[in-house]
């Protein structure tokens, strides 16, 4: 049997060519136009909708749960189908050219709602168009990350590649935040429908150029399509059973809880808390320090992580943050400037994110292809965003809540238990889930060392090489030469290791069983939390409560589990007629 050990190969590796200047511009300049549509969506798009549209702020939030619900369950769907596309223009290229063109006309319809409407029919128009919007966002997002995870096999290129994409993100969200100033007071537009309708115009049309420019300058890798397709919940179990990838899966969901409750009680604090005389004006300052440090620091992370490592980069980069976050709790009236520079701080950390994450998650996926012998780009990327999507809904709708429950007046004067509300809300409260978040990613194994011998071992894999894995140390065999069929343990994985077993003592009849009373279980959990969303939503012109938002997202939740063990019921009725026999079982048990 041929082995190869990383401590003693020698075999010189193939140089991976770099990537050209003008590619990595084509693949980041999207994110220009994505950030400057997503300023809107976050922060001007509810109160455009219920002060000027005039439509009910309880539809509003219940159809801003739904969708968004609803978003969740679409990213593990887009990523299986993109993983699977095979096509002469690649993988990626056919849903980025169908999602951008009608997320641009969603986009725009969103902002452009017929001057007739209000109310009830404003809220429907809402809700489909904002719905519809997310849906072709996602059709060409995640094609589009999983491109960039493709671009580059260089553990440091990949820093350089998305820390270009970030500096056009951040700029795209500071031309978004300047961009209502700039229209009433350079253009003297004053009317907020033909504000926000020229705001989506100018970035819809601008989303279908750059990504026009990426589809015609950034070639696909074609031997990455070249692997046969993985079924969906396998992939789903075996992305689960790779341990970088479920310290990254387990950090997002941690840092998605708190991750709206700055943008979102930003304005509270400066109004209540901080009692600056001009709170709009302030709040622009404090949005363009922010964001503005946080592009300046790009270029200082990216060398940060080719310097040390793309870990502890992370980890500096969330003390910093964490730090700066909690001295805002200590500060109150009077101390304008020195929330300045507490943003200042902030705003430096903050473009880590966008630089060092995506990197490492490329980096996740080949340890993934060195196990699996699969390149799951795609997959890998939905998976990471369904559950941070999920949880970060009731983040972005409880915060409101909790003040609504201590007495919050608008325009009025808040009393002491409002005024520390919002001080533990913005300061303590996100400040507790980064430190428990850099608790879990330190644990994260992907050395610059770990991932080039990573890279060596899908090397040998391919010359039909034994390798031993870095992170384990066990000798992994390439797909073509285990033990058990590379197709059945696939199919196996289908099921759970506690299904297995069951499986082996009481025959193939127990799978169909199992994932039956799965799907009644999710289903019934599913129709239980809808029920309860129906009962707690009240009177639709007032904010839903805590419950109703918890109840959608439980319902979200329920029903995407339902949906995965719907598509395990097929599986199982195979599984008696598989000839796959308890003692293959027992060896892939083994495997795992």
């Amino acid at each position: 049997m041929k082995q190869s050990d990383p401590e003693t190969t020698h075999e010189e590796a193939p140089v991976e060519k770099p990537i050209p200047l003008s590619r990595m511009l084509a693949f980041g300049a999207p994110g220009f136009a994505g950030a400057g549509m997503a300023i809107p969506i976050a922060v001007l798009m509810p109160v455009f909708y219920s002060d000027v549209v005039m439509a009910p702020l309880g539809t509003i939030a219940l159809a801003i749960a739904i969708a968004r619900s609803f978003d969740a369950l679409t990213d593990p769907l887009m990523g299986w189908l993109s993983d699977r596309t095979r096509s002469r223009f690649g993988r990626r290229k056919p849903w980025i050219a169908l999602g951008v063109p009608l997320c641009a006309v969603f986009f725009y319809l969103l902002f452009a709602p017929p001057g007739q409407i209000t109310g009830q029919a404003a809220g429907l128009w809402f809700g489909v168009t904002y719905t519809a919007y997310f849906l072709f966002h996602t059709i060409y997002q995640v094609p589009h990350g999983a491109l960039g995870s493709e671009l580059t096999l260089d553990y440091d290129e990949r820093s350089k590649l998305f820390g270009i994409q970030s500096l056009f993100i951040l700029v795209g969200i500071l031309t978004a935040s300047v961009a209502p100033s700039i229209l009433s007071g350079a253009f003297d537009i004053e009317n907020p429908r033909t504000t926000h309708a020229l705001i989506a115009g100018f970035f819809a049309t601008l989303l279908v150029v750059l990504y026009a420019a990426l589809l015609r300058w950034v070639p696909e890798r074609p031997e990455f399509a070249k692997s046969d397709p993985n079924p969906l919940v396998p992939g789903v179990r075996r992305a689960l059973r790779n341990r970088p990838f479920r310290i990254f899966f387990f950090a997002g969901m941690v840092s998605a809880i708190p991750a709206a409750i700055p943008g979102i009680l930003i304005p509270y604090y400066t109004t209540y808390v901080l009692q600056v005389a001009d709170p709009e004006q302030w709040l622009g300052i404090l949005l363009v320090t922010y964001f503005g440090t946080g592009l300046i620091a790009v270029p200082i992370w990216m060398r940060l992580a080719e310097r040390f490592s793309k870990l502890w980069t992370i980890v500096a980069s969330a003390i910093i943050g964490t730090t700066g976050g909690t001295c805002l709790f200590f500060l109150g009236d009077g101390n304008s400037m020195v929330v300045l520079g507490i943003f200042l701080l902030i705003g430096f950390a903050s473009s880590t994110g966008l630089v060092i994450l995506p990197s490492m998650v490329a980096d996740v996926i080949d340890y993934d292809e060195f196990l699996t012998g699969k390149r799951r780009e795609a997959q890998f990327g939905s998976f990471w965003a369904i559950v941070p999507k999920f949880v970060a809904i009731p983040g972005a709708s409880l915060p409101l809540a909790l003040l609504a429950w201590v007495g919050y007046q608008p325009n009025e004067v808040q009393s002491d238990e409002v005024v520390l509300t919002i001080r533990l809300l913005l300061g303590i409260f996100p400040a507790a889930f980064n430190i428990l978040t850099v608790a879990i990613l330190v644990r994260y194994p992907l050395s610059r060392a770990v991932h080039a011998t990573i890279r060596e071992g899908i090397r040998a894999h391919n010359r039909g090489e034994s390798f031993k894995d870095p992170l384990s140390d066990r000798w992994i065999e390439p797909s073509s030469r285990r033990l058990l069929d590379n197709e059945d343990g696939w199919f196996l994985d289908t099921f759970s290791h506690a299904e297995l077993r069951r499986i082996v003592q009481s025959g193939p009849r127990r799978a169909l069983q199992d994932v039956l009373r799965a799907v009644i279980a999710s289903g019934l959990l599913a129709l239980a939390c809808g029920w309860l969303a129906w009962q707690t939503v009240g009177d639709l012109n007032s904010e839903p409560g805590p419950s109703t938002i918890l109840a959608v997202v439980g319902a979200g939740l329920s029903i995407t589990a339902m949906c995965f063990h719907l598509l395990r019921v097929q599986p199982a009725r195979r599984l008696r007629h598989a000839g796959i026999t308890s003692e293959r079982i027992e060896a892939h048990l083994a495997d795992i």
